[in-house]
């Protein structure tokens, strides 16, 4: 159920994922993991998005994987083959809580290399910001809310107020 909606969500509202994770909106257009391939990629909800600049990659996932770190180095790797002046920024985005250590985990490194990704974990994150973008509304419930019930309540106005836009 998530990755199909986060899916269409991070690519129908690329530039509301771009504002918040690279802190300016920058447009993207969707890029196939099959183009990256030499063996198929086999991820829930890989989303790898490109503009002229850049390829943000967003992973959600709602546990922890253990070999999460490993195929952020590979997905690095295989977009770097394909586009080697393209900057890239990878965030794995925790959707539901959880005491994992993994889920605080941003390196991969083995002996001569080390690879760095970002990590959000949604139910730390401030709500307001996400009530603000159309693309993030689906993901406030999920956020450090106080009140479920109400930020419910607040998704819904909102998403009634742009229903009529």
């Amino acid at each position: 159920m998530y990755d199909s909606t986060c899916k269409f969500l991070a690519e129908s509202f690329s530039s509301d994922f771009a504002s918040w994770l690279l802190g300016r909106p920058i447009a993207f257009t969707k890029l196939s993991p099959s183009e990256l391939s030499l063996e198929p990629i086999r991820a829930d909800a890989l989303i790898l998005l490109e503009s002229e600049e850049f390829v943000l990659h967003l992973e959600f996932q709602t546990e922890p994987d253990k070999i999460m770190a490993f195929r952020m180095i590979d997905y690095r790797l295989r977009v770097f083959r394909r586009f080697p002046n393209k900057q890239m920024k990878q965030v794995v985005i925790y959707l539901t809580p959880t005491s994992s250590e993994l889920v605080y985990q941003t390196v991969f490194e083995i002996q001569g290399t080390r690879h760095e990704y970002e990590v959000v974990r949604l139910w730390e994150q401030p709500t307001e910001a996400f009530l603000n973008s159309p693309g993030l509304l689906p993901f406030a419930v999920l956020t450090q809310t106080s009140d479920k019930a109400r930020t419910l309540q607040q998704v819904a106005a909102r998403s009634d107020v742009m229903e009529g836009m």
